[in-house]
């Protein structure tokens, strides 16, 4: 963009402010360090303390906030659109959710645990959509692909820390061989500690946070595909995304072709087939029947997928654009249909060495980690490059949106049931063949039905577009 062009959306100058200079960001380094930590700890907190020794109870935990989140993301965007409020939405999440989390130890059966995490999820839903909308809101849209490229880097290092901590803390503990908490009391002191981490978040919201000048109207937000690169991932039931402001219920519905449902088809059964394995996959790592680690060791599993995912997104989306987003969609999905039945031999030949069955539980989910980041990248990037209009890329991307979520919400429940009434083994395989067949069905979508080049990648054989020049920075933004 040339310093005479028009601005992509009047905001009158110079009131126009990164909210306190970029401070606000980091507002959720807690809240994401009280999601990773809270990611293992919920449902095994339920196992220790409840006795909930069913995979399919474990599976309802893992997906109860996750029911609530997905519906609560839109209706929390569309309060805050309809009051133009921002800030106040997100300190009131962060403080809700703070409650909620010191009530959670002291539930005094599994049902109330259970409606006290589904209340989590309702509380917590809001700081999603809001927050993007406030990023968008406040820098100039040639920042937003930059911007929430970061925004979704605090969130993935602060749950990897969040992981991180809760395992240190849990294993020193053990080893230490002071017993005086307990082993149920030091994760009801974990829990304890997520919440004040989400009031810590509040309170740096509300002092750092400013309301933008002006509000925007999600329908008219151009995603495009300048954006996929911030969509980090976290670990609880199904992935979330950190862009998430596109609402189902408004604007016009989209035509779709036959080759972009069955894409959405293929998306569907990935994550369906995904979620049946690691939906119960807490349980399977601490059942006599499975891999039989710690709680302490759970942590490090889950810190070495979520710190893998982190540093690759980057590096995935600049895979995804140079090379064919079909062809590493389809093989990072059957990499990981291979990767499930590795942790099912893994746990029968290393029984009984409990330190080697750690170290591999680690690498296989970092694996699981590094395949997550590339085909959550590959997939949205074909499903851009198939659509026939710029205007539908906002619609599909809430309907991709929709369809991962749903598709994993289903699958948790279903890989619950199926471990209940059988065993690991077959759950697992079951997911396994799921996800092969989630990659086979778009074998047939042509390759380059739309071509879609980035604005600083040149089409073959043609020469480089020059890099627009920067605007002049005003005083706010040196």
């Amino acid at each position: 963009m040339s310093q005479n062009a028009a601005p992509d959306f009047h905001i009158p100058e110079p009131d126009t402010r990164p909210s306190s200079s970029d401070l606000w960001f980091f507002s959720y380094l807690p809240w994401s360090l009280y999601n990773g930590l809270s990611t293992p700890l919920i449902p095994l907190l339920a196992i220790a303390l409840y006795n909930a020794d069913s995979p399919l109870i474990i599976a309802i935990i893992v997906a109860a906030s996750t029911l609530t989140e997905v519906p609560f993301t839109i209706f929390w965007g569309n309060v805050s659109d309809r009051i133009r409020h921002r800030k106040y939405f997100v300190v009131l999440s962060f403080t809700a959710t703070g409650f909620v989390l010191f009530a959670m130890p002291f539930a005094p059966n599994l049902v109330d645990y259970l409606l006290l995490n589904i209340l989590e999820g309702v509380c917590s839903a809001a700081s999603t959509p809001i927050g993007t909308m406030l990023l968008l809101e406040t820098r100039r849209k040639h920042w937003w692909a930059r911007d929430v490229g970061v925004f979704g880097l605090v969130s993935g290092i602060g749950s990897a820390m969040g992981l991180a901590i809760g395992g240190i803390f849990l294993y020193g503990f053990a080893t230490q061989g002071s017993y005086s908490l307990g082993l149920v009391g030091a994760m009801q002191f974990l829990l304890l500690l997520s919440g004040a981490l989400a009031f810590l978040s509040a309170v740096l919201a509300y002092a750092w946070i400013e309301e933008p000048e002006q509000h925007l109207d999600r329908n008219i937000i151009d995603l495009g595909g300048q954006l996929h690169r911030g969509a980090v991932e976290r670990i609880r039931g199904f992935r979330k995304r950190v862009l998430h402001v596109v609402d189902l219920a408004r604007g016009e519905a989209i035509p779709l072709t036959a080759v972009e449902i069955l894409l959405f088809i293929s998306l569907l059964l990935v994550s369906f087939g995904s979620q049946t394995f690691y939906g119960t996959f807490i349980f399977f790592l601490t059942a006599g029947s499975g891999a039989n680690l710690g709680q302490d060791m759970v942590f490090f599993v889950f810190f070495a997928s979520a710190a893998a995912s982190t540093a690759l997104f980057y590096h995935s989306g600049i895979a995804a654009e140079r090379y064919s987003p079909k062809r590493l969609f389809i093989g990072t999905t059957w990499i990981r249909a291979a990767l499930i039945p590795l942790f099912l031999l893994s746990g029968y030949y290393l029984v009984g060495r409990p330190g080697l069955m750690a170290v591999m539980m680690m690498a296989l989910n970092a694996n699981m980690g590094v395949v997550w980041a590339f085909t959550s990248t590959a997939s949205t990037l074909f499903l851009l490059r198939l659509l026939k209009g710029a205007g539908n890329k906002g619609k599909a991307l809430g309907i991709y949106n929709a369809v991962v979520g749903f598709g994993g919400l289903i699958g948790t429940i279903f890989g619950g049931w199926l471990y209940n009434v059988t065993d690991s083994a077959t759950a697992y395989l079951v997911a396994m063949a799921i996800v092969i067949v989630g990659g086979l069905i778009i074998l047939p979508i042509p390759l380059h039905q739309v071509p879609y080049s980035h604005k600083h990648m040149p089409v073959r054989g043609t020469s480089p577009v020059p890099r627009p020049s920067k605007p002049p920075l005003h005083r706010w933004e040196s």
